[in-house]
């Protein structure tokens, strides 16, 4: 992967920042094991957060925001795959190689346009080619703001608490 321009790495320094002052607090089931983290696409900072240092690899969209999202994650620790459902989806497939190896993957459950809590076909499969479990993550927010996109986007405010469920996805 390519080293983003300045502007991009300057803009992830700062959210980076923002993210490791979010205070994260876990709760997880007894069986939690590496397998998907799905993440609806408007929790996306906030899983940042929970998963920092974790090694997770994760799926970010080949557009402009997602350079951005892919410099900031990688600033957390994050291994990155560039593709989605809408453009080089077959990219999930090399997801699958961490999946074997014992790790933790992470991909938004309803894609990068879309529609909003409708889980997309890319997880499902990669866990049922995985035999791994398909975690959903639901996030609960202190003090944020919520922005008016597809997604309902949560930006939450600096130094926030956020309470992030992990539950098995059906």
């Amino acid at each position: 992967m390519t080293k983003p321009p300045f502007k991009v790495r300057f803009k992830a320094f700062l959210v980076t920042l923002w993210i490791k002052s979010l205070r994260i607090r876990l709760k997880t089931p007894e069986s939690f094991a590496p397998g998907i983290l799905g993440v609806w696409h408007q929790d996306l900072l906030a899983s940042a957060a929970a998963f920092k240092n974790w090694g997770v690899h994760t799926l970010v969209s080949e557009s402009s925001d997602g350079d951005l999202f892919a410099a900031i994650v990688q600033n957390l620790g994050y291994s990155v795959t560039r593709g989605s459902s809408t453009h080089g989806a077959t990219n999930v497939r090399h997801l699958l190689i961490p999946l074997r190896e014992g790790h933790f993957v992470g991909m938004a459950l309803d894609g990068p346009r879309g529609p909003a809590g409708v889980v997309k076909k890319g997880s499902l499969w990669l866990s049922k080619s995985s035999h791994t479990p398909l975690w959903q993550i639901s996030a609960k927010y202190g003090a944020h703001i919520t922005l008016k996109t597809w997604d309902k986007f949560v930006l939450p405010l600096p130094l926030t608490r956020i309470d992030i469920e992990i539950k098995l996805s059906l």
